[in-house]
């Protein structure tokens, strides 16, 4: 890879928190370096309000968010990718479309905050953890420097940023 623009996209089955989350973060730490997208399998058709919540409250841009189906960016028309990175374990073990640009794929399980039940505190709190993952995961992305390394070492790089996690309280 060049010094170009280096194109990701963050899938998530729902396209509806996680992976919106992932997009907002990466375009705003890559500060130009990185353009991120995002997309669902089955997109829920609206990103969840307590994701846009939580990016606010972070103070990172959530402007234009919306939630789409992957085959956007299967498309000839679509930005030739260099990553894709799925962000939920359901999105991980579909068959996905051929990706335009043959990019690195990488599996980053965060659980679902969306799919927690309970009170309005423990939502948030869901969504607080799960932002707190994406994260640190798109931070240490985003150190990275794609056009100083092999395809290879790259890849391995980037799918082992999917194992980090930030500690638990009393840990």
């Amino acid at each position: 890879m060049t010094d170009k623009t280096v194109t990701v996209l963050f899938l998530c089955t729902g396209n509806s928190a996680r992976s919106i989350m992932a997009e907002a973060l990466l375009n705003q730490i890559g500060q130009g370096r990185f353009r991120a997208f995002s997309a669902g399998s089955h997109p829920a058709g609206t990103v969840n309000p307590l994701a846009l919540e939580r990016l606010a409250k972070e103070g990172i841009p959530a402007t234009g968010a919306r939630s789409k189906h992957w085959n956007e960016f299967a498309q000839a028309d679509a930005p030739d990718l260099d990553f894709v990175i799925t962000v939920c374990d359901n999105a991980a073990g579909e068959v996905c479309p051929a990706w335009p640009g043959q990019p690195i794929t990488a599996h980053w399980g965060v659980p679902d905050p969306a799919a927690v039940a309970g009170s309005d505190d423990e939502k948030r709190l869901a969504f607080a953890k799960a932002f707190a993952v994406l994260h640190r995961r798109v931070t240490l992305f985003a150190s990275l420097n794609p056009a100083s390394l092999e395809r290879l070492a790259l890849e391995q790089k980037v799918r082992e940023i999917g194992r980090v996690d930030i500690p638990q309280h009393g840990e």
